[in-house]
């Protein structure tokens, strides 16, 4: 009998230890943190053996074969010894995909992941396909095939995902953009990061579908240099290379019968939310879903949490979560589709940030930015050079608890502003997680 050890014992990693049971391996689980009850719940009545708050390594390192959780770099010292002595470490998406044929509709990028995916799954039900919603979010793919395998999977995939799939083929594979993230993850080399973002070609064939945006520099000089077998489904601006785009206010997609659309139809705004819109069409259109069912998608879909959700609207300024922005070019995006003065909320683990990304829009449309996090040192630094003070015109201010943030945003906002909560950095300085920051956020303001 096999010997798989799961290593983080999160959503991903119980779902492949559930998968790996029924498939009948010697399953070992293993998290360095404490398991959260509800997945100790499962491990439990699965018959799975476990430990938390420890790695033994006697009970890891005769392991087969290795499952590892997304969020366990490679500079971990386990994980070290694993790669040091030979023993294959994948992902839970790799894992999977080994006992299921249901066809893989899988999206990446730095930015617009869980928007795009969702859009897709949505366009996809709605046409009543047996479709399941895994990777980044949604249950995991292990359990879903483990428990009630689905004909489809739309699966949002992280680059740390992709840096542990080999064998794994996507039919439709989605690139939305690359721009430096979690470079503290890649040695702080972006090409890195760019390598790992374009696993989500590999092993495609003829007649697998490759959707990506054109305007893209990086993904233009990656396909040059790596020639995907797949068929290529570009999008972007109008253009005689492009299948989606958008003419004269109306957003034109043709990978099959063409779909027209005026622009101020779609339910998400924003230019970002275009080109959402049109990775997400391609994808319904190559699957043979009718233009009727995405349209309807594409005018009624509400969007996702913590993606510029509007919160509230208190003395005429309007509350506006964006906490899902954990990178610059996220915050880019949130801040070009802001129409009115704003306080811009920053702040967070740093990976390497280079905000001078979002100077220009900044310097546009933020007359206030408040600082929240542990150390924002970097920011008062980076924005002070841009001209924003203490005191003045262009101000900024630093605090440390989120009670302070949003009261000093409350003090600064005027009748017809904005407050943004676009942070550009991770969660991890003073939340659990971003849905965390997010919903404290919201609660915050629902406060005030």
């Amino acid at each position: 009998m096999k010997r798989l050890v799961v290593l983080g014992a999160g959503e991903s990693g119980v779902g492949a230890a559930i998968l790996a049971k029924a498939k009948g391996y010697d399953t070992f689980v293993s998290d360095m943190g404490e398991i959260k009850p509800h997945y100790a719940a499962l491990l439990d009545q699965h018959g799975i053996r476990y430990e938390s708050g420890k790695h033994t390594a006697e009970l890891i390192l005769n392991a087969g074969e290795v499952v590892k959780s997304p969020g366990i770099p490679d500079s971990a010292p386990m994980i070290r010894k694993l790669i040091e002595q030979g023993t294959p470490i994948i992902s839970e998406i790799e894992f999977a995909a080994r006992y299921t044929n249901a066809k893989m509709i899988c999206i990446t990028g730095s930015n617009g992941k869980t928007t795009t995916t969702s859009l897709i799954y949505d366009m996809l039900r709605r046409a009543g396909l047996d479709v399941g919603l895994a990777g980044n979010i949604g249950n995991s793919l292990a359990l879903q095939v483990a428990q009630q395998d689905h004909k489809y999977y739309v699966i949002e995939l992280s680059s740390f995902q992709l840096d542990n799939m080999y064998d794994f083929r996507a039919d439709i594979a989605i690139l939305l953009n690359i721009t430096p993230d979690h470079l503290d993850r890649y040695d702080f080399e972006f090409q890195n990061y760019i390598n790992a973002k374009m696993r989500i070609t590999r092993n495609q064939r003829s007649e697998d579908a490759f959707i990506y945006w054109s305007g893209d520099p990086v993904i233009d000089r990656e396909i040059h240099k790596l020639r995907p077998a797949a068929t290529l489904y570009p999008f972007g601006e109008q253009n005689a290379q492009n299948v989606a785009f958008v003419k004269s206010s109306t957003l034109v997609v043709e990978a099959r019968e063409p779909l027209e659309l005026p622009v101020e139809l779609l339910s998400l705004k924003g230019k970002h939310n275009q080109y959402n819109a049109m990775a997400a069409s391609l994808a319904a259109q190559i699957l043979r879903i009718k233009n009727d069912v995405i349209r309807e998608s594409l005018t009624t879909f509400e969007g996702v949490e913590h993606r510029l959700q509007y919160v509230a609207t208190v003395r005429g300024v309007r509350w506006i979560n964006d906490s899902k922005a954990t990178n610059v070019n996220s915050c880019w995006y949130a801040l070009e589709a802001m129409t009115t003065p704003t306080v811009l909320i920053l702040g967070g683990k740093d990976k390497g940030n280079d905000y001078s990304e979002i100077d220009e829009l900044v310097l546009q449309k933020c007359h206030t930015l408040v600082f929240m996090g542990l150390h924002n040192e970097k920011l008062v630094e980076h924005f002070s050079a841009l001209g924003y003070t203490p005191d003045g015109d262009k101000r900024y201010i630093d605090t440390h608890t989120l009670a302070d943030a949003v009261q000093a945003c409350y003090e600064a906002a005027k009748d017809g502003d904005t407050v943004l909560l676009s942070p550009c950095c991770a969660s991890f300085d003073l939340f659990k997680s971003y849905e965390d920051r997010g919903e404290q956020f919201m609660a915050a303001v629902r406060n005030l």
